[in-house]
């Protein structure tokens, strides 16, 4: 029989040390998101150009409605695409 000290994991055991998610805006002190400038913009976006979720990214509840509204100002003006198969 093997003995304890035998015993061997096919993966490792995984540490439970989750970074804690704080919001980007508080940190860095962003007051106004711009809508013309889809290169920031595209950060929030994921790959079918949806907005990522407060739960995803850690921002907080002011500034996830906040964003939402340059946005969707910068799909109606063509500055971003509505959706895309693969946007990065």
């Amino acid at each position: 029989m093997a003995e304890q000290s035998e015993i061997r994991y096919l993966t490792a055991p995984s540490i439970d040390t989750k970074k804690k998610k704080y919001c980007r805006f508080k940190k860095s002190g962003i007051k106004y998101i711009d809508y013309k400038d889809p290169e920031f913009l595209k950060k929030i976006l994921n790959e079918q150009c949806k907005i990522l979720p407060r739960r995803i990214t850690g921002t907080s509840l002011k500034y996830q409605r906040r964003v939402a509204q340059p946005v969707k100002r910068a799909r109606q003006i063509a500055l971003l695409p509505y959706v895309t198969d693969l946007m990065k």
